[in-house]
């Protein structure tokens, strides 16, 4: 709470001298809560880090809540200055002082809020949902947990609907954990160290491809829209003119927009199937295997895996944009593509050029004692959520006693990166550390395939594992291709190669 105190401190004088003006300038008349933002020219938000509300991508700070805070900003003309603190206790704390505008937590409008806060509904609809390790036996109803410890996050949504089900269920019992987040409690569920908790719809719908052991099994009463929190000291100006942009959004179809963005169908979250990958060998990368095996060998690099790092950016589509605005057919950023000399990232040449020299600039910044193949699994995991996050998880592997040149130990420790617990102890902060893991095991997998396909048939060595191991659901996975070129493509994989991958 110290850092609190030091907080509140630090910006009481300076939330008040503003006010203080607007005074003075209009008289004795006390001024808005618009007007004192406007006077002094910065909207202050407090929110924890978290996929769904705020979190640093790989293209810089993002969120649903954060994107709406900072296109509310840009409206208002004002700068949007972020503080983010460890959990929802601390944020109800700094609103409870009037030390934050908006308080971007994650919850919905329940009863005993209404009193200290303003509620806006966001968009995004949210139930609490009982998880279960699939190890364990799923618990059907509410009758089912009687006798069993349920697993929460503090200050949540979860807890007044379990304290209004104990009415009628007088043996619910559950633990609040101050120190977890979501994927704190997901985690445990997913080791087994908890059997059974209960998540945010949301937060799980965002992490749940990370926790394979987790299934979802009921909700504990219906869907519920989280809400930006208000002091309750404010007046209404703030509020209302939230409301009303949140309104103009709505009606231009922006919402819909960003809730599709960081909740609707997202390729690096999806199960492709293995022949739909052949058929972009047979029909897209012909138009730049050149280009592919030209600027890797002007890198030294091998040109297949150059390759299988453009299918798993953009599935080899000159034109593939992202929604932060990385682009082409290897994904640059704008400050990347700035820094490579590419002037055009759709144009495939330069964007492969690009690619190819931004990897082996990564790959020079791995260490050389690190020895082959897993040094360029590291430098694909930097290229994917930058140095820091990487040393960040070596540094966490290394605190562990396990070996932090060695990637089958370090890439158990960079999904760590996205849990609480862990990533206020490192340098960067917070990352989807899960994503690295899977984007290096993708590029693996295709890259063994395209060197398979490539080989002539007699050298043609048969892969060790298939590609679907341990992916759940990946057996009843499809693949958009007809029938007659499904045979065709289905006889140039290895029988082992016949199910269905993912793809990030």
């Amino acid at each position: 709470m110290s850092k609190l105190r030091l907080y509140f401190a630090s910006h009481a004088l300076r939330w008040l001298l503003p006010s203080l003006l607007v005074i003075i300038s209009s008289g004795c008349s006390r001024p808005t809560t618009l007007q004192e933002i406007r006077s002094e020219g910065v909207l202050h938000i407090i929110t924890r880090t978290a996929p769904s509300i705020y979190f640093e991508g790989r293209d810089g700070v993002t969120g649903y809540d954060y994107e709406l805070a900072k296109r509310f900003a840009e409206k208002l003309g004002v700068e949007l200055r972020v503080r983010v603190v460890e959990n929802n206790t601390e944020i109800l704390s700094v609103l409870d002082r009037n030390f934050a505008h908006i308080g971007l937590a994650g919850l919905s409008n329940r009863p005993e809020l209404a009193d200290k806060y303003h509620a806006l509904p966001t968009g995004i609809q949210a139930e609490s949902v009982v998880i279960y390790n699939r190890d364990t036996e799923r618990p059907e109803s509410v009758e089912d947990l009687a006798g069993v410890t349920l697993h929460l996050v503090a200050d949540s949504n979860h807890e007044h609907r379990l304290k209004k089900l104990r009415d009628q269920y007088p043996d619910l019992q559950w633990q609040v954990h101050t120190a977890l987040d979501a994927a704190g409690i997901l985690a445990r569920v997913q080791s087994g160290e908890f059997s059974t908790a209960v998540v945010s719809s949301n937060e799980l719908d965002l992490n749940h491809v990370y926790f394979p052991q987790v299934k979802e099994s009921f909700s504990l009463g219906e869907p519920e829209e989280l809400a930006w929190l208000f002091p309750a000291e404010q007046d209404d100006s703030l509020t209302s003119a939230a409301r009303e942009f949140l309104e103009q959004l709505r009606d231009n179809g922006t919402l819909d927009q960003l809730a599709e963005r960081f909740y609707g169908h997202l390729d690096r979250l999806n199960y492709v199937g293995a022949r739909t990958f052949v058929h972009h060998v047979k029909n897209r990368l012909p138009n730049y295997e050149e280009l592919f095996r030209s600027y890797a060998a002007d890198f030294g690099i091998d040109w297949r895996l150059l390759a299988a790092i453009g299918y798993q950016e953009s599935h080899w589509r000159p034109n593939a944009v992202s929604p932060t605005g990385v682009r082409g057919l290897m994904m640059l950023t704008r400050s990347t593509a700035g820094q490579l000399g590419v002037t055009n990232r759709r144009d495939p040449e330069e964007s492969i050029h690009g690619g190819a020299k931004y990897f082996t600039l990564v790959h020079r910044k791995i260490p050389e004692r690190i020895p082959e193949p897993d040094r360029t699994w590291f430098a694909l995991a930097s290229y994917n959520v930058g140095f820091g996050h990487l040393e960040d998880a070596r540094r966490l592997t290394e605190q562990a006693g396990r070996n932090p040149d060695r990637w089958m130990d370090v890439k158990e420790f960079l999904p760590l990166l996205a849990q609480k617990e862990w990533y206020t102890k490192t340098r960067y902060g917070y990352a989807r550390g899960h994503e690295p893991v899977i984007y290096v095991q993708n590029i693996r997998r295709y890259y063994d395939v395209l060197a398979w396909m490539t080989e002539p048939a007699e050298e043609r060595p048969t892969p060790e594992e298939p590609w679907f191991v341990e992916l759940e659901g990946a057996e009843n996975s499809s693949s958009p291709t007809d029938s007659k070129s499904e045979g065709d493509m289905r006889a140039m994989l290895p029988r082992e190669l016949g199910m269905i991958p993912p793809t990030l």
